[in-house]
C-alpha cells in the first residue's frame, strides 16, 4: 500500500543545487497503487472520484484511512496511457520524492524548524537535464520546493489529525468490515475483502451527546464524505469494465 522510501537523505541547497524533479515520474509512481493513505483534509477533494475506506496495516494492526484506486491487488485504475486519469492526486503521491525526516540536519534542510526535508534518492523522478527545479542558481527553495514542504507539513499535521478520528469511530464502535462480492461485464468475479467503512444503522442510533461529540469535533463532515464516496465502487468497476472491453 504505502511507497518505497529507497534512500533518504537531507536536502542540501549545495549538493542538490542542480537536481530537478520530473512531475511526470512523480505520478508514475502510482501506477501499480491500488490505495494510498490520505488524511482528513483532503477527503472533500478524494471524495469527487475514490472511494475512501479503511484497511488494517500489515505492520502494526492500526486502522489508516486510504482512498482506492482499484480493487485487485496493484490495480491502479487511474492510470491511463501513462497518466493520471483523475481530477485531484493524493498528497501521498504528491509529495515524492520528498519526505520528513528526523534528526540534526543544517538550516537548508530544515523546514520551519518541524522535521528534516530529506529526498529519496534512488527516486525515479530526480533528474538533471529536465523537470522543475528544487534550488535556482544561488540556492534558494524555487516554489517548488516551497509548494512540496507545504504538502509534507499537511500531511504531518493530517496524519495525527486522521489517526485521533480514526480512534474516536472506534472508541464509539462505528467501524464494520465491507465484503464486496463483484461479478465484471466478461463474467470474472472478485472479492474484495480486509476494507472497512462507518457502520450508517449504528451512526443512527448513537445517543446525543455521542453526536454532539462528533459535531464538536467536526468529525460529522468527514464521515458522511466517507459514506458518499463508496458509490465510486461502482465507477471503479465501470473503469474496470471498460478496460476489459478495451
Amino acid at each position: 500500500m504505502s511507497m518505497g522510501m529507497g534512500r533518504l537523505v537531507a536536502l542540501d541547497n549545495r549538493i542538490h543545487r542542480a537536481l530537478r524533479v520530473a512531475p511526470e515520474k512523480v505520478v508514475a509512481q502510482g501506477a501499480k497503487l491500488n490505495m494510498v493513505p490520505v488524511v482528513l483534509s483532503e477527503f472533500l477533494k478524494l471524495c469527487v472520484q475514490y472511494p475512501i475506506v479503511l484497511t488494517k496495516n500489515a505492520d502494526t494492526g492500526r486502522f489508516v484511512c486510504v482512498c482506492l484506486f482499484g480493487l485487485a491487488r496493484d490495480e491502479n485504475l487511474f492510470w491511463r496511457d501513462g497518466q493520471w486519469d483523475a481530477i485531484y492526486t493524493p498528497l501521498h503521491i504528491a509529495r515524492q520524492p520528498f519526505f520528513a525526516g528526523a534528526g540534526e540536519s543544517n538550516q537548508a534542510g530544515k523546514a520551519d524548524g518541524e522535521f528534516v526535508l530529506c529526498i529519496d534518492a534512488e527516486n525515479d523522478s530526480l533528474q538533471q537535464e529536465s523537470g522543475d527545479r528544487i534550488f535556482d542558481a544561488e540556492g534558494n527553495e524555487t516554489p517548488y520546493l516551497q509548494r512540496a514542504k507545504a504538502i509534507l507539513s499537511a500531511l504531518l499535521t493530517g496524519e495525527a489529525e486522521t489517526q485521533r478520528f480514526i480512534d474516536k469511530l472506534l472508541a464509539l464502535n462505528l467501524l464494520q468490515p465491507m465484503r464486496l462480492d463483484i461479478e465484471y461485464a466478461n463474467r470474472q468475479s472478485l472479492r474484495v475483502e480486509g476494507i472497512f467503512t462507518v457502520d450508517e444503522e449504528r451512526m443512527k442510533s448513537l445517543p446525543s451527546q455521542s453526536l454532539v461529540e462528533l459535531h464538536s469535533l467536526h468529525y460529522l463532515g468527514p464521515i458522511y464524505t466517507m459514506l458518499a464516496s463508496l458509490g465510486h465502487v461502482y465507477s471503479l468497476i465501470n473503469r474496470k469494465n471498460a478496460l476489459l472491453a478495451g
